[in-house]
């Protein structure tokens, strides 16, 4: 069994077989007997859980609402957005019909056209609006027969929100809000920088008028596109007759916005942070944020029961601090064998107490991230650890940055760049034309190079500049790299 929890590869030799182990070694989740699809096991979910649980706080605060619509969306809902539709074609899953009399309906892919149906009821007037609402869910996408667990299979949970504005400008406000949450939520929340920016024509939501992207850059040289935000403009509002009587009482259609990110998240955590012993869990987001290992000596009975009180009563005043902690006392393993399978885990520290420790009133804490051990007198235990854990997030997130920020360069030769994307895992920053026969051009030329985002802030170009690509001027600066 000790053979079977350890890493067996190292991640910078062979990083999607690490990936695989290290999600299944860890419990994360695990492959399904149905083709394309993956199961989430409690440790996994528990992550899930607690990212829903931050992001509900966020969406509150700006007055978005939680509902749920049904999965299954009719095939006349499709047809009335053609653009969205003929984005969607070659992944939407078909039900088939057991009574002719009914309509043909397809399992969700995203639910735009079933929420709107809803809306067109519901929006009569200005006064209803704006619409705020996000719905947790799955969605199945009929794309892949190999799964790659929590970063491509045909089934995954998300969160989509689905918001209705009067105007133009209240939809463009909120579109580039949400964004911004995103980027905390993967910044703040799970120690991974994010780059926000406008996504290319080409790479636009279809049925969008634009989009808007965080994406996440991996160790291994790949973009990992973690959370999308929309302006969806009129298009849907006209497909679907949603009208208000406005200020002015004439009718009007309203302008809308889409947004989302999904259990994707869970990979960029697993790829940014994890190492060659296991998951390492950034503690804001970890289920559990420190194991208490107590070293006990068949020997010594009456040494153990003071050991095994201690660490109980530590257990619940840390606990009593919403610091989730767990008493590993199983008798029929080692301490060694515990400490491996935490590190597997990712738990962010681990407090050993011995006999030794108990004689000096103290116990060894270690940190997941870095393995830097240090001795804390038993009293300032629940008075350090949150100050320890409040460190590792901004260790973990400082230290993702600087290996993020060592990936880019600005490009100025079209061959010098994709020799650094493909052959140096770079990513790079380079003048395009914004042109989607040129951009489809280089994706197929090299084998999957693809426009990534805009950077905000960083996009605009210099007067003069000509695309990476075809010498055309440009219009603007884009990321290009490879993708997941």
């Amino acid at each position: 069994m000790k053979n079977e929890i350890g890493i067996t590869i190292n991640k910078e030799d062979d990083m999607p077989e690490w990936y695989s182990q290290i999600v299944v070694k860890s419990e994360l989740a695990d492959y399904s007997a149905v083709k394309g699809c993956a199961v989430i096991r409690p440790l996994g979910y528990a992550v899930w859980e607690n990212i829903q649980t931050y992001f509900n706080k966020r969406l509150k605060k700006m007055g978005v609402k939680n509902a749920y619509f049904p999965l299954f969306i009719p095939e006349s809902f499709f047809l009335k957005e053609a653009e969205h539709i003929e984005g969607f074609a070659p992944e939407v899953a078909w039900i088939e019909q057991k009574n002719k009399d009914e309509e043909r309906v397809a399992i969700r892919p995203t639910s735009e056209t079933i929420m709107y149906n809803s809306y067109a009821k519901w929006i009569r007037s200005y006064r209803d609006l704006p619409l705020l609402i996000n719905q947790w869910c799955n969605i199945v996408r009929w794309e892949v027969k190999d799964v790659k667990l929590f970063l491509r299979s045909r089934e995954f949970l998300w969160q989509e929100g689905h918001c209705v504005f009067a105007t133009e400008e209240e939809c463009d406000l909120h579109a580039l809000k949400i964004i911004h949450e995103y980027q905390k939520l993967s910044e703040e929340f799970l120690a991974i920088p994010a780059i926000v920016g406008k996504k290319s024509p080409k790479e636009t939501f279809p049925g969008a008028k634009y989009s808007y992207t965080i994406e996440q850059f991996m160790p291994d040289g790949k973009a990992l596109q973690s959370g999308t935000s929309h302006n969806l403009g009129q298009g849907f509002a006209k497909a679907f007759n949603i009208t208000y009587r406005g200020k002015d009482e004439k009718m009007h259609h309203p302008w809308q916005s889409s947004w989302g990110f999904s259990t994707r998240l869970l990979g960029g955590l697993i790829m940014m942070h994890g190492d060659n012993k296991g998951l390492v869990l950034p503690p804001r987001v970890a289920p559990t944020k420190a194991v208490i290992v107590p070293i006990l000596n068949k020997n010594t009975p009456d040494v153990n029961k003071t050991i095994l009180t201690i660490t109980t009563r530590l257990q619940k005043e840390l606990t009593d601090k919403e610091i989730e902690t767990h008493v590993d006392d199983r008798e029929e393993y080692s301490p060694g064998y515990k400490f491996h399978e935490w590190e597997l885990k990712g738990v962010p520290l681990r407090i050993e107490i011995g006999p030794r420790d108990l004689q000096e009133n103290t116990c060894v804490v270690v940190k997941r991230n870095t393995g830097q051990k240090q001795t804390i007198a038993i009293k300032e235990i629940t008075k350090q650890i949150p100050l320890l854990l409040e460190s590792m997030q901004q260790e973990m997130l400082d230290k993702a940055r600087k290996k993020v920020d060592a990936m880019f360069f600005t490009a100025t030769n079209y061959k010098d760049m994709v020799k650094k994307i493909q052959e140096e895992k770079m990513f790079a920053i380079a003048p395009h034309c914004g042109n989607e026969e040129c951009e489809e051009e280089i994706k197929t030329e090299t084998g999957g190079i693809t426009t990534r985002c805009r950077p905000e802030g960083k996009d605009a170009v210099t007067e003069g500049s000509v695309c990476i690509k075809c010498g055309k001027p440009a219009k603007y600066n884009i990321i290009f790299s490879r993708n997941y």
